[in-house]
C-alpha cells in the first residue's frame, strides 16, 4: 500500500491563488494523501475558501485558528498530521502534475531516505523566474550535503519531502523571518541520508508582499543569526568557503541595513571559491580591509548609492 504523505498549507491572504494551490494538490496522481489546510486566521474569503474544498474532497482537513505567523499554521499542520511523510506547500504557490507520484515512488524505492527534494521555478512569472534543478543523488555524509551540495542556498521547506520522525522534537520557531533556514539544519541533524531527484517541479511564486520581496535590517538579522547558529560547525571543511561568501553577503546587507557590528569573524585562509567579477571583488576586499572594514566600506557605499539613486536596496 502507499505510504500516506501529508501536505499541509498555511494559507493566510491568499485569496487569489489558493485555489490554484490547492487544486495542484488535490489534482495529483497519487492518492494516498492526508490535505491539512491551516487557516491563520485570514481576515479575507480564505476561511470559507477552505471549507469549499474540505466539503469537496474527504482528504481534505481545516484548521482554523488565530494568527500566529507561517511557522505557527505549520506547527499546527504538524501536529495534527497522520502521515508518515510530509511536505509543505504555501498557499501562493503550487506544484506540477505528476510531482508528489514520482516523489513517493523514489521513497518507497528508498525507505532510508529521510529528506527527498525536488525542482524549483523560482519566481514563477516574475523578470526573475528561474530554475532550480536537481540530479538524481544521494548524501549519506550530511556536511557533503549542506556544503558541496550548497543546501544552504535553497534551504526551503516546501520543495522537500520529510519522513515525519524528523519532526518529533522539532517545530517552526514562531514569527520569525526566514524560518526555513533555522529549521532545515536541525533536521539534517536527525537525518541519516539526504537525496535529490530530477522528479517532480514545484512552482514558487513572488510574492510583492512576502518576506523575501520586503524583508529589512530585522528580518535580515534572523537570518544572519540561522546561519550563524552553524556556520562554526563546517569551518575548515571541503565546500566551506563558498558557504562563507553566502554567509557574508548576508553580514554586508544587516550590517548596510542596521549599523551592527559585524558577527561574522574574518575569513579562512585559502581559497573561497568564488566566481564572478562581484564576488572576487568582495573576496579581495575582504583579504585587505578584514570583515570589520569591509562592513563599514560596504555600508558607506550603500548610503551614498541611497543619496545618489534613492533606493533603500542593498547593493549586489
Amino acid at each position: 500500500m502507499d505510504n500516506l504523505l501529508t501536505v499541509i498549507i498555511p494559507v493566510y491572504k491568499t485569496f487569489s491563488t489558493i485555489d490554484r494551490c490547492i487544486g495542484s494538490v488535490v489534482g495529483q496522481d497519487y492518492r494516498h494523501l492526508e490535505i491539512i489546510l491551516v487557516d491563520d486566521g485570514s481576515p479575507d474569503g480564505c476561511p470559507a475558501k477552505c471549507d469549499e474544498w474540505a466539503a469537496r474532497d474527504s482528504r481534505i482537513r481545516v484548521i482554523h485558528k488565530p494568527n500566529g505567523g507561517l511557522g505557527d499554521a505549520r506547527n499546527s499542520g504538524l501536529d495534527a498530521m497522520n502521515g508518515s511523510y510530509v511536505t509543505f506547500v504555501d498557499s501562493d504557490d503550487f506544484m506540477a502534475a505528476g510531482t508528489l507520484r514520482a516523489l513517493m515512488d523514489t521513497l518507497s524505492a528508498h525507505p532510508e531516505y529521510d529528506i527527498l527534494e525536488y525542482g524549483v521555478c523560482r519566481f514563477y512569472g516574475s523578470p526573475k523566474q528561474e530554475m532550480l534543478a536537481f540530479a538524481d543523488g544521494e548524501y549519506r555524509n550530511i556536511d557533503d550535503y549542506w556544503l558541496e551540495a550548497r543546501a544552504y542556498a535553497h534551504a526551503y521547506m516546501w520543495n522537500k519531502v520529510f519522513r515525519r520522525a524528523l519532526f518529533d522534537s522539532v517545530r517552526f520557531p514562531p514569527r520569525r523571518a526566514f524560518e526555513d533556514i533555522f529549521t532545515l539544519p536541525q533536521l539534517l541533524g536527525r537525518a541519516s541520508c539526504v537525496a535529490t531527484t530530477h522528479s517532480g517541479l514545484y512552482y514558487y511564486c513572488m510574492n510583492g508582499g512576502g518576506i523575501t520581496a520586503t524583508a529589512g535590517g530585522n528580518e535580515l538579522r534572523a537570518l544572519l543569526d540561522s546561519h550563524m547558529r552553524v556556520i562554526g560547525a563546517y569551518r575548515g571543511k571541503p565546500g566551506f568557503g563558498p558557504y562563507y561568501m553566502h554567509v557574508l553577503n548576508i553580514q554586508l546587507s544587516v550590517s548596510a541595513l542596521t549599523g551592527d557590528a559585524p558577527r561574522l569573524t574574518d575569513a579562512p585562509a585559502g581559497p573561497l571559491g568564488v566566481a564572478g567579477a562581484s564576488a572576487r571583488l568582495k573576496a579581495v576586499a575582504l583579504r585587505l580591509l578584514g570583515i570589520g572594514g569591509l562592513c563599514r566600506a560596504y555600508r558607506l557605499f550603500w548610503r551614498a548609492c541611497r543619496l545618489v539613486g534613492g533606493s533603500g536596496a542593498v547593493p549586489a
